[in-house]
């Protein structure tokens, strides 16, 4: 019986702990200003390429890191930057993850960095972010379609937690990677998807 409660106040205080950490807002006014800085373990960076026409093949890139000050009363100035490991490619092939890695030359440039020099967005938490994005030693502006997912207390009993989805499309020819296009092999249109939690210093 002792056994039973223990599994049964586990659950309920597991699902209370959820309902707790679910946004309490979606209004960026709305959000403490602070310093914020990426939850790893919360963040995604996926990249699909078109395959021969057949597929959107689909791969992410692990190692993320970033940051921002936020002024809700002077938001259009938010800071936004990023940086990526080019080696940090996962095809669930572990070979494959070395080859896709190896055409990033991540000797040479072993950093892909995102810097913001703009910020916009609406009262539906809908926006851009364009900034700079230094990838295989190029640097080109890129815009980001953004998405505010909301704010609110994440699982730890403290600290503010932000959430954020969004996309961009970039020709890898821009950046000098031009491998396996002229044959139609691969795509030069590659699509990026990133899923990304911000926790409050």
């Amino acid at each position: 019986m002792s056994r039973i409660f223990a599994t049964a106040l586990a659950l309920t205080l597991g699902l209370g702990g959820a309902a707790a950490a679910a946004p309490s807002t979606t209004d960026p006014a709305k959000v403490p200003a602070g310093s914020y800085v990426l939850d790893k373990r919360h963040a995604s960076l996926t990249v699909k390429i078109v395959h021969m026409g057949f597929s959107h093949y689909t791969l992410r890139l692990d190692g993320l890191d970033g940051s921002f000050t936020y002024d809700p009363a002077n938001w259009q100035q938010t800071k936004v930057n990023f940086t990526v490991d080019p080696r940090s490619v996962d095809t669930h092939d572990p070979s494959f993850d070395k080859q896709i890695a190896g055409y990033f030359e991540p000797d040479k440039y072993p950093t892909i960095t995102f810097v913001s020099t703009a910020v916009s967005g609406g009262a539906d938490g809908k926006g851009t972010v364009t900034g700079d994005l230094t990838f295989h030693g190029v640097t080109k502006p890129v815009t980001l379609d953004v998405t505010f997912d909301g704010a609110g207390h994440g699982v730890t009993p403290i600290g503010t937690r932000l959430g954020f989805s969004g996309a961009t499309q970039i020709k890898r020819s821009d950046f000098g990677l031009t491998g396996m296009i002229l044959n139609q092999f691969t795509s030069d249109e590659v699509d990026v998807i990133f899923e990304v939690e911000f926790e409050k210093k």
